[in-house]
This record gives C-alpha cells, structure tokens and sequence, in this order.
C-alpha cells in the first residue's frame, strides 16, 4: 500500500505534462478577440451577419460567433428561431471574416441547419462567446 501511495503521485505528476500541448509542457488557451457584428435585414426574414474576430483556432469558432448573433437577432426580434444558409469564411494574417446568412421565424423553420435561438444564446453566453 505504502509502495502505491508513492507510485501514484509520480505517474499522476507525468499525465499533467499531456494535453494541449501534446506532451511539451505547454497549454494552448483559447483567447479569442471578438471584433464586434454588422447586421443588415435583406428581405422580410433574411437576414446577413458579418462578423470578424482573431484567434480563432478554426473556421467552426467563427461559425459559433455568427450562429450566436443570429440566436440574439432573432430573439431581438420577437422570433424563436433561425435556420443557417450560408456562410462565407476568409482569414488573412490572423483577422477571421465571416459573411452568413440566415433566416429568422416564429416557429421551427424546416431544413437541417435549424436553431433554437434561446438555447443557442444561453449556449453562447456559457461559452463567452457575444451576441448582437
């Protein structure tokens, strides 16, 4: 028991240096910068996002952020619900830029890409990611 009591700690002490970064001793932290969303209502429900941010580890963070300003626009609006349908992704020397589009309704929209726009926004503010 004594010999386990020592062992432990010791094989415990070399699983902390695994992780983010990949066993270097370095953890990556996610530290993204929001830089703000443009919203411009296109016709009755459709409505365009854009939306710029860095430190992004990929174009699914910038996805998230447009997905939670759609959620709060819609809501904003008096609308439970918002469906995805397109989004346009670029990235230079850092800076991520967005460009989506969604439509915003009162009730579940059909399509695959559909949101609960409250669930969404409580989503986002649980990951501090910000909304409209």
């Amino acid at each position: 028991m004594i010999r386990l009591m020592i062992i432990l700690p010791l094989i415990l002490a070399g699983c902390a240096g695994q992780g983010a970064g990949q066993g270097t001793g370095q953890v990556t932290r996610f530290a993204p910068d929001y830089m703000g969303v443009q919203t411009a209502l296109l016709d009755g429900d459709l409505v365009q996002f854009q939306v710029r941010m860095t430190g992004a580890r990929s174009k699914s963070d910038l996805d998230a952020y447009a997905e939670c300003a759609a959620a709060q626009y819609a809501l904003i609006r008096g609308y439970g619900f918002a469906r995805h349908l397109r989004t346009n992704i670029d990235q230079t020397d850092g800076l991520w830029s967005a460009d989506a589009v969604y439509t915003i309704s009162s009730s579940l929209p059909q399509g695959l890409r559909t949101i609960d726009a409250e669930v969404v926004v409580a989503n986002c503010a649980e990951n501090e990611i910000p909304t409209v």
